[in-house]
């Protein structure tokens, strides 16, 4: 009777003792990335045998946690399809995922993973949009992180164009916002697929999967609009596309200026409105984090500060690679004395960042200008991901790209 009870002990304590553990768990530091290069738009493609995406990040956690990785693929909308055709539920998950410990002094988190994908354990199939969801490897409901990237198998070869405009419209002072550029994607089918299935061509700018350009065969306006020869030949055009200016860029892996906890993003220096200064190249959105051997490997308080001009009245927001370029409520900055200022806390490394001036009404941003604290020139080196979607009739059916290319849009 005793050793019953004792048991009973024993698995109630080990049970709450496990929720304690999972309820301390935080995913840092997540990326997903091309092949070995932190800096390469995440896409594999299925022509090329060689093509992975690379998964890493840290864990703050007192116990090394038991974490699974699961796929999804998805819409051109970023929802995960129900259809179970679409993927193989023996080849959807990473299990019991290896962490490494990171050197003992490293401040912000205990563990590191790195994953290689596809694997032995993870293959992909569908040409589309994808999803991957970091959890609990005991309950996988329990989502503790996830993130974006793309699978493609290029049937249709696109060719692509680009062309320098001005916008037409009264810009008085500020005519640099007027810089657009248009950009062309044309195609011929092949006999093998139907003129009526093409969807849209999406066209994404570095890293901001949530801001794209879409074409839409059911929906086209002046700006974004399709040509179509009856037969298989296809024309998609995005007009009036900003450029932009190169982001901004805090490093902070230099540890002899970099030495406390407590840190600016510009050491010494306030950010200021970059409206008329064209900036040096950056890393197209990414970010390249010191290495996680490394002891000195941390994470630290960044301050970012930035002096407004004072005709900006509206709330201003930082986005970057730390947040996947979102535009989030919580990225918010504050105003001391027209000084904004927002901290949050990073891995010493690189980081692309900008500001954008916004709203928020019923907690939804809105009115956003990527532009007006930040510049807009033709020289700007940015790279436009061109997607082609198809409603294929294959697997029960679901968009698939069937088309892809990369292009830098520098003219």
């Amino acid at each position: 009777m005793h050793r019953h009870l004792l048991k009973i002990f024993f698995l109630v304590f080990t049970f709450f003792i496990q929720l304690e553990i999972i309820a301390q768990i935080e995913i840092k530091s997540l990326r997903v990335y091309s092949n070995d290069d932190e800096t390469i738009f995440p896409l594999i493609d299925l022509s090329n045998k060689e093509s992975f995406i690379s998964i890493e990040f840290d864990v703050l956690s007192k116990e090394e946690p038991n974490l699974a990785i699961i796929f999804r693929p998805c819409d051109s909308e970023w929802n995960v399809y129900e259809n179970p055709f679409l993927f193989n539920p023996l080849y959807d998950k990473e299990i019991n995922l290896w962490l490494d410990k990171l050197p003992l002094n490293v401040r912000g988190a205990n563990f590191h993973y790195l994953g290689k994908f596809p694997n032995d354990n993870v293959q992909f199939t569908t040409s589309s949009k994808w999803k991957y969801f970091i959890v609990d490897n005991f309950d996988k409901k329990k989502i503790y992180a996830s993130g974006k990237f793309y699978v493609v198998n290029p049937e249709v070869k696109l060719n692509v164009s680009t062309i320098r405009e001005s916008l037409q419209g009264e810009f008085g002072d500020l005519a640099i916002l007027g810089r657009t550029i248009s950009i062309n994607t044309s195609f011929t089918l092949p006999d093998s697929l139907f003129q009526n299935n093409v969807l849209k061509v999406e066209i994404i700018k570095n890293r901001l999967f949530d801001y794209p350009i879409i074409i839409d065969r059911k929906n086209f306006n002046q700006n974004t609009y399709y040509e179509w020869d009856a037969s298989k030949r296809f024309s998609f055009v995005a007009r009036n596309i900003k450029p932009g200016n190169e982001y901004r860029q805090t490093d902070t892996r230099n540890i002899s200026v970099y030495n406390s906890v407590n840190v600016n993003s510009k050491f010494g220096e306030f950010d200021f409105s970059d409206l008329f200064t064209k900036r040096k190249n950056d890393i197209n959105g990414s970010s390249i984090l010191m290495n996680w051997k490394n002891s000195n490997a941390e994470y630290l308080n960044v301050t970012f500060r930035l002096k407004p001009p004072e005709n900006i009245t509206k709330p201003i927001f930082l986005v970057g690679s730390f947040n996947d370029w979102k535009l989030s409520p919580e990225y918010e900055m504050y105003d001391d004395n027209n000084i904004m200022y927002l901290t949050i806390q990073l891995k010493r490394g690189l980081y692309d960042y900008q500001y954008v001036v916004a709203e928020i009404e019923s907690n939804k941003i809105i009115n956003q200008d990527w532009f007006i604290l930040e510049g807009n020139f033709y020289e700007t080196k940015n790279e436009y991901h061109i997607f082609l979607y198809y409603e294929s009739e294959e697997k029960g059916g679901y968009e698939k790209i069937i088309g892809y290319k990369k292009i830098d849009g520098v003219l």
